[in-house]
């Protein structure tokens, strides 16, 4: 069955506090009518910290949407093939073992997609096939995962790599002053994330089965309007509540397949805010440190849209799991769709040449060069490829 194998995730430099956001929204919005509420809404998000591609001086400007989506493009570009190779060395594959790209992101636009771009820079091979996704927001990352299990069952032996790049902080629209666009303002942060699906071997959650699920009517609740200004977006107040008619999907997934959704070994759930998660863990009847590295992820990086699940997996691979560990993988997003899936905890031999001899892998070099928080990038790969090397 298929591996998903450790993820790679990157994050900029750039950062912005709470206490900063909070200040900027005083200072931007005195004469809001609902600002006391608007600053407990950001509070009790409990995002202590979140990255920016730009400085955040750049970030409040905006220049036009065309700049907007240049700079989208030209990040992407830059940042992209560090993380992806990082991705490629954690799952031992290279560029000409990947049969597939899934790229999702919903905070640029590019035709031809990036994925074009990737495999004429980056040695993948010519027959890869690209699978662009645009407009599934947060569900993407549980969707590029589901499609590329899907792309596994039906070419056996198949590699996939899946990439969310989300800069979700070029959609700031500085003239939006409705309470859930400030909210956002307070929420969101910017990521990039890579991780293979091994259609054989691989060590991380053995894929076994995936199922989405579109709550009836609820298309206008999480939307963008766009506009000459480029993506605004809007969120409806009902969103927060979602989880009691998603919830029944997830059960309904682990029943037919044979599991109790309140009784696996590990939960990896996009963190869309922390009533998300909380009102998941109370219709899952799990404890709320099921969640732990979904609420990490939330409060270091803010909720980095389709990158949250990828980094909340890499968090629990680096915590470790036992062998035969089963767990549930969900995001949500746009629809209101939830992008599900069950798997179970495999281990393969690992050991890549790269790690013999003190030699280091290219990848680590290269993310060592970029900007930003990166030293945990390297150790993070110096300590899969020991754990690998040891079993």
């Amino acid at each position: 069955m298929p591996t998903l194998c450790r993820p790679s995730v990157w994050v900029p430099e750039n950062t912005v506090s709470m206490g900063e956001t909070l200040d900027l929204c005083r200072r931007l919005h005195s004469g809001h009518e609902k600002l006391p509420m608007i600053l407990r809404m950001i509070e009790n998000t409990g995002v202590r910290k979140r990255h920016l591609i730009q400085p955040l001086e750049q970030t409040l400007r905006h220049p036009g949407f065309e700049a907007r989506n240049k700079i989208y493009a030209d990040e992407a570009r830059a940042r992209v093939p560090a993380v992806v190779h990082q991705a490629l060395a954690s799952a031992d594959v290279t560029e000409q073992d990947i049969d597939a790209i899934v790229f999702v992101s919903c905070t640029g636009f590019s035709m031809p997609p990036l994925t074009a771009w990737m495999i004429n820079a980056m040695g993948f091979r010519s027959d890869t096939r690209q699978i662009p996704v645009a407009q599934l927001g947060c569900a993407a990352g549980g969707a590029a995962i589901n499609r590329a299990h899907d792309f596994c069952i039906a070419y056996p032996d198949a590699n996939v790599l899946v990439v969310a790049c989300e800069f979700c902080s070029l959609c700031y629209q500085p003239t939006d002053t409705g309470v859930g666009s400030l909210l956002s303002n307070g929420l969101f942060g910017d990521a990039i994330a890579a991780a293979v699906v091994r259609g054989s071997g691989g060590t991380g959650m053995r894929l076994e089965r995936n199922a989405s699920y579109l709550v009836p009517q609820t298309e206008d609740w999480i939307a963008y309007d766009v506009k000459a200004t480029g993506f605004h977006f809007r969120l409806d107040r009902r969103v927060p509540g979602t989880m009691a008619m998603l919830a029944p999907s997830l059960h309904s997934l682990a029943n037919a397949h044979g599991w109790n959704a309140s009784t696996l070994d590990f939960y990896v759930i996009h963190a869309g805010g922390p009533r998300i998660l909380d009102d998941l863990s109370r219709f899952l009847a799990v404890g709320p440190d099921a969640f732990r590295h979904s609420r990490a992820t939330l409060t270091e990086y803010g909720n980095i849209a389709s990158a949250v699940v990828l980094d909340a997996l890499r968090r629990l691979h680096d915590e470790g799991m036992p062998e035969g560990a089963r767990g549930l993988l969900a995001g949500f997003g746009p629809g209101i769709t939830a992008e599900a899936s069950l798997g179970t905890w495999t281990t393969d031999s690992f050991s890549p040449d790269y790690f013999q001899a003190g030699i280091e892998h290219p990848a680590i070099a290269e993310v060592s060069a970029m900007p930003g928080p990166r030293a945990s990038l390297t150790e993070q790969a110096t300590s899969e490829a020991t754990r690998g090397s040891q079993s």
